[in-house]
C-alpha cells in the first residue's frame, strides 16, 4: 500500500471519518491512482478493465459489513471521471461509505466527477454515505460532479446521506432512482454554499412497483453570492407514496431556486412535496445572543444546529 501525506490523510478523515485504515473492505484512492484495496470473503473489489473505476460485488446475505471507497485529490490541474458499479445481493445488511475531498493551493483547477451505479438486491437494507470537502488557498478551482444511478429490487431500502457543506467551488449532483414493488429510499441532504460557490442537485426518482416509496429532504444554507438549484421530481407509477422537501436558508446576497415537481401516472400514486426558502428569524437570533453569543455566533449556531 502507498504511503498517504499529511494533506491527504487529513481529507479522508474529511470525508469518510477515517484516522487509519479501514475494517472490511475499501478501496482507497488519491490522485488519481489507488493507494490500497481489499476485499473480504463476503465483499470482492475488483478494478475496471475499460475504464477508470471498479466493481463492487457483495454476496447474498451479507450482513454487519462495511465498504469504504474515499477519493482525494491534492494534486492541483488534476482531473478524472471514476465509474463504480456496486451489486449488492439478495438479504445483505451493508454500510457504503464513499465521498471526496480536494485540497488545491494551485492556480489551476481539479475536478472529480464520480458516477456510481448501485443495484440493490432483493430484501437488502443498504446506508450510503458521500460527503464533499473542498479546501486550499489556490486560485484553482475545486469541481465535483456526481451521479449516482440506483436501481433497487423487490422489497429493499435504502439510505442516502450526502453531505457537502464546505470548500466545494462548483458541483452538479444528479441522482436517478427506480424502484420495483415494496422498495424503499430515503434520503437527507445537506448543503451549504458561500463566497461564489453553485451547487445544482437533481433527483430524478421513478417509483414502478405497487407499495414503494420514497421521501427525498434537501436542507440547505446559501451564503454571500452562492447559488442553489434544488430540483426534486418523484414519479408514481404504481399504487406507491412519494415525499419531496426542500427546506433552505438564504444570507447576504445568496440565491436559491427551489424546483420540486411531482409526477402520478396511477390513480393510487400518493404523492406531496413541500419548499420553504427563508432568512434566519430575527427572534431566534435575540433569543440566543440574550445568552451572551455575538451575532455572528448565534448565526453559526443556528445554521449548525439546522444542518446537523
Amino acid at each position: 500500500m502507498k504511503q498517504m501525506d499529511a494533506v491527504q490523510k487529513r481529507l479522508l478523515q474529511e470525508v469518510a471519518d477515517l484516522h487509519d485504515i479501514p475494517e472490511g473492505a475499501y478501496n482507497l484512492r488519491a490522485n488519481g491512482e489507488s493507494v490500497g484495496r481489499q476485499s473480504t470473503a463476503n465483499i470482492e473489489i475488483t478494478p475496471k478493465t475499460d475504464v477508470s473505476g471498479i466493481d463492487i460485488r457483495i454476496k447474498d446475505g451479507t450482513v454487519r459489513e462495511s465498504v469504504h471507497i474515499p477519493v482525494v485529490l491534492s494534486e492541483s490541474g488534476l482531473k478524472e471521471v471514476v465509474y463504480n458499479d456496486f451489486y449488492v445481493g439478495d438479504d445483505c445488511d451493508v454500510l457504503i461509505v464513499a465521498g471526496c475531498g480536494i485540497d488545491n493551493c494551485g492556480t489551476q483547477d481539479s475536478q472529480h466527477d464520480g458516477i456510481h451505479r448501485f443495484h440493490v438486491g432483493k430484501r437488502s437494507k443498504l446506508r450510503y454515505v458521500e460527503k464533499h470537502y473542498g479546501s486550499g488557498d489556490g486560485a484553482g478551482k475545486r469541481l465535483l460532479n456526481p451521479v449516482t444511478e440506483v436501481y433497487m429490487d423487490e422489497g429493499s431500502t435504502m439510505e442516502m446521506e450526502m453531505v457537502q457543506i464546505k470548500g466545494v467551488d462548483s458541483t452538479e449532483r444528479k441522482t436517478i432512482a427506480e424502484l420495483k414493488a415494496d422498495a424503499k429510499l430515503i434520503v437527507r441532504e445537506r448543503l451549504m454554499t458561500h463566497g461564489e460557490q453553485s451547487a445544482s442537485s437533481i433527483y430524478q426518482v421513478s417509483l414502478n412497483g405497487d407499495g414503494s416509496s420514497a421521501d427525498v429532504v434537501s436542507r440547505s444554507v446559501a451564503r454571500d453570492r452562492s447559488y442553489q438549484k434544488l430540483d426534486m421530481c418523484i414519479v408514481g407509477n404504481a399504487a406507491c407514496s412519494g415525499h419531496t422537501e426542500c427546506d433552505s436558508i438564504i444570507m447576504d446576497s445568496g440565491r436559491i431556486l427551489a424546483v420540486p415537481s411531482l409526477e402520478a401516472n396511477s390513480v393510487d400514486a400518493a404523492l406531496v412535496h413541500e419548499a420553504a426558502i427563508g432568512k434566519i428569524a430575527g427572534e431566534q437570533l435575540v433569543k440566543l445572543m440574550t445568552l451572551g453569543l455575538t451575532e455572528q455566533e448565534a448565526e453559526e449556531q443556528i445554521i449548525n444546529g439546522f444542518l446537523k
